[in-house]
């Protein structure tokens, strides 16, 4: 019985993944996403699996698996635009199927229960950008976070703009949008890390996917909370966190707290287990 407690959260991820996985295989007719749910529910369980054994790269390890799996052979390989333009393209076209069920899952209805922990575990643009040295900030967050709904308002109004125009072969458009798109996030996302001295500060100012994130994540099931009773005050899980969030306050409007990508780098760096 202590095993199973011991091991909840893997074992609920694999579950939550798997139920969707053959619900949308069993009402799309399509192995295929029995196939990509399962993969992917499968990835992130492994990662919290390894993470309570204490393997220091698990999160690194899902962020490889899942981020790869989704730029390279979806991306790439497949032809799918997985960026926030194939999302409003296949909205246009009516089609529930692709980058539509995966914001539905990941960045829509799922931050619900995992928060924002598609930031954390499964983005391609943070997989790299988490390479770069500055994984904790060297400098104090700066409010530019509404530049964010700017890149939002223009990627709806990009792919709207194709539409109303009815621009032929628009599926091919969404192909070479994918690869020049990503190719300007990872640009800016290491030019930003450089310039303030922070792997994350793309996901602070400018990813537009936030949009959806954080308004769902302020409900998020699954979340840090500080034991009040065991916490000195010592400020080290403010330090190392990545996204600037106080996690020692428990309430759901602490600061930055639906920026939290549940990295665990604070629990990992609590001297005292309260996290």
């Amino acid at each position: 019985m202590n095993t199973v407690k011991k091991y909840l959260h893997p074992i609920l991820i694999f579950v939550i993944f798997e139920a969707v996985a053959i619900t949308l295989w069993l009402t799309k007719h399509n192995l295929f996403y029995l196939f990509n749910f399962s993969y992917i529910g499968i990835s992130i369980a492994l990662g919290i699996f390894l993470y309570i054994r204490k393997y220091k790269h698990a999160r690194r390890v899902v962020q490889l698996l899942v981020g790869l799996y989704m730029l390279v052979y979806l991306g790439f390989i497949k032809g799918e635009n997985m960026q926030i333009e194939g999302f409003w393209y296949y909205l246009f076209t009516g089609v529930f199927e692709a980058a539509t069920i995966h914001y539905a899952v990941a960045k829509i209805f799922g931050p619900l229960i995992f928060g924002r922990g598609w930031c954390g575990y499964a983005c391609w643009t943070a997989m790299v950008l988490d390479f770069l040295p500055y994984k904790v900030p060297q400098k104090p967050r700066k409010k530019l976070g509404w530049i964010r709904y700017i890149t939002f308002a223009a990627s709806l109004i990009f792919v709207a703009a194709l539409f109303l125009a009815k621009v032929g072969n628009i599926e091919r458009i969404m192909f070479w949008a994918f690869l020049i798109g990503n190719l300007v996030y990872y640009g800016v996302g290491i030019a930003l890390a450089f310039a303030f001295r922070d792997n994350r500060a793309f996901c602070k100012y400018i990813c537009p996917i936030t949009v959806f994130l954080k308004p769902m994540s302020y409900f998020s099931l699954f979340r840090v909370r500080c034991d009040k009773e065991k916490c000195v005050s010592c400020g080290k899980c403010k330090r190392v966190c990545p996204m600037n969030v106080d996690v020692t306050d428990n309430s759901r409007k602490r600061e930055n707290g639906t920026e939290c990508i549940l990295c665990m780098e604070c629990v990992k760096n609590c001297p005292k287990d309260a996290l």
